[in-house]
């Protein structure tokens, strides 16, 4: 096995690397000595305004609408390999609910820019499922690359 070394990425790599869209996981945050509650998702990222958005299907019933309707805080991690090493981004704050009702120029533009893959894995059928638009405006955001020694 190579040694490795890791270096910061800038805003621009992180931005290169995001892209508009991919995949990654999300976790929210359940108190002292208790795991996270994690899910993978798809998301859209918008360079311009550093926010991401998240189209989240949420079960009447299930575990998820509590978590994301307590406002918890989240952070999303995306880590992939590339023929230059791995990569990873963290990004953490709350996420906001994006309705018709709030929706601003802004997250207008923001939407119209990124895009979000439609990746549907669930224990019941689609239809059982509402689906949400979510905006994440991280309070932090950083991320690293892998460099061989």
């Amino acid at each position: 096995m190579a040694s490795t070394d890791t270096v910061e990425l800038d805003e621009d790599d992180r931005a290169s690397f995001l892209g508009v869209g991919g995949t990654g996981v999300l976790s929210f945050g359940t108190g002292v000595g208790q795991a996270p509650y994690s899910l993978p998702v798809s998301y859209g990222y918008d360079e311009a305004s550093g926010a991401f958005y998240f189209r989240l299907g949420i079960a009447a019933d299930g575990e998820k609408a509590g978590y994301v309707e307590d406002r918890r805080p989240v952070s999303l991690v995306v880590h992939r390999e590339t023929d230059a090493g791995w990569h990873s981004v963290v990004a953490r704050g709350q996420l906001k609910e994006v309705t018709e009702s709030a929706i601003g120029s802004d997250t207008m533009q923001g939407l119209s820019r990124v895009e979000i893959p439609l990746v549907d894995i669930f224990d019941r059928p689609t239809e059982e499922i509402t689906f949400r638009f979510y905006r994440l405006e991280p309070t932090s955001v950083s991320g690293r690359r892998e460099v061989p020694r």
